[in-house]
C-alpha cells in the first residue's frame, strides 16, 4: 500500500477535531453576540421610554415610566404591600399556579393518552372536547370565583383548564405518532396493553409532552393573575387591580415585571430539567 494513502486517514483525523472545535468557537461568539444584541434592545427601549415621559412626549401619568417602576419595586420589597410582604403575595400566586399547572398536567396527560390510545373513547368524547376547547376559558374566571369563593380555589381552578387543553392535545399527538413498528415488536414479545402504554407509548409521547409543559406554565400564570384580579385576598392579580384602582401605572407595570420575572424562572428550570432528561438529543434539536 502506498505512502499516500497510509497518511490520509491521519490527515482527516486531525482535521475533524479542527472543525469541531472551530464550530464550538462559532456557536459561543454568536451566543455572546445575541446576548449582546438583547441587552442592548432592553436598554434602548428602557431609555427612550424613560426619555420620552420625562419630555412628556408621552404621558408619564398613563405611561409612568421605567424609573418610577424600579422605586414601586423598591418600596414593595422593602416596605412591603397593602396586603403583605411582596414575597408573600409572589408565593400565593406562584402557589396557586403551580398547584393548577400539576392538576392540569396530570390530567391532560392521562386523557391525551387514554383518548389517544382507545380509539372508542375519542371518538366517544372527542366532540365534547373540541367544544370546551372553543369556549374562551378566561370567561369561566368569574364563575369560579362564584362556585369556589375568594380563596385559591378559584384561581386553581383558572389555571387547570387554561393548563389542561394545550397539555392533553400534544399527548394525544404524541401518542398517535409513536412508531407502530414499536407497539408491533412491544406486542410480539408478550407485551400487554398495559405495559404497551406505560413503557413504550408514554416514553415515546415524553418529548412532546414537554414541548406543552413551556407553554401551559405560562397559562397557569395567567389562570391565576386573572383569578386574583377579579377577586382575592392577596396575591399579584390583587395588587395590579389594585394598582389599577388608584391609577398607579407604575404598580400595574412593577406586578408585570415580577410575573416575568417568576415566568423566566420557571421556564428555566422546565428547560433544565428538559435537556437533564433528553441528554440524548443532539444540541440541535433541543427546544
Amino acid at each position: 500500500m502506498s505512502p499516500e494513502v497510509l497518511s490520509t486517514p491521519v490527515v482527516d483525523t486531525v482535521k475533524v477535531p479542527g472543525r469541531a472545535e472551530s464550530r464550538a468557537q462559532a456557536a459561543r461568539r454568536r451566543k455572546v453576540v445575541v446576548t449582546a444584541a438583547r441587552v442592548l434592545l432592553l436598554v434602548v427601549v428602557l431609555g427612550l421610554w424613560e426619555a420620552l415621559s420625562r419630555a412628556e412626549v408621552i404621558d408619564p401619568f398613563n405611561f409612568s415610566m421605567p424609573s418610577k417602576i424600579w422605586d414601586q419595586i423598591s418600596t414593595w420589597v422593602l416596605h412591603g404591600t397593602a396586603q403583605g410582604s411582596l414575597g408573600e403575595q409572589i408565593w400565593y400566586t406562584l402557589h396557586e399556579a403551580l398547584l393548577g399547572w400539576c392538576i392540569g398536567v396530570v390530567a391532560g396527560v392521562v386523557f391525551g393518552i387514554a383518548l389517544g390510545r382507545i380509539a372508542f373513547l375519542a371518538d366517544v368524547l372527542g366532540p365534547y372536547i373540541k367544544v370546551l376547547n372553543s369556549l374562551p376559558r378566561i370567561v369561566l374566571a368569574p364563575i369560579f370565583v362564584i362556585w369556589f369563593g375568594l380563596g385559591p380555589a378559584s384561581k386553581v381552578a383558572s389555571a387547570v383548564v387554561l393548563v389542561f387543553f394545550p397539555v392533553f392535545f400534544n399527548a394525544f399527538q404524541g401518542a398517535r405518532e409513536v412508531d407502530r413498528n414499536l407497539v408491533a415488536n412491544a406486542r410480539i414479545l408478550g407485551a400487554s396493553d398495559r405495559k404497551v402504554t406505560l413503557q413504550v407509548v408514554v416514553p415515546s409521547a415524553t418529548s412532546w409532552i414537554f414541548t406543552s409543559l413551556h407553554v401551559s406554565f405560562g397559562f397557569a400564570l395567567i389562570g391565576a393573575i386573572v383569578g386574583e384580579y377579579i377577586g382575592a385576598t392577596k396575591g399579584i392579580g390583587l395588587l395590579v387591580a389594585a394598582s389599577q384602582g388608584t391609577f398607579n401605572a407604575a404598580g400595574v407595570y412593577a406586578a408585570m415585571v415580577i410575573l416575568a420575572v417568576v415566568a423566566l424562572v420557571a421556564e428555566g428550570l422546565l428547560t433544565f430539567a428538559e435537556r437533564r432528561i433528553f441528554r440524548w438529543k443532539p444540541a440541535n434539536s433541543d427546544h
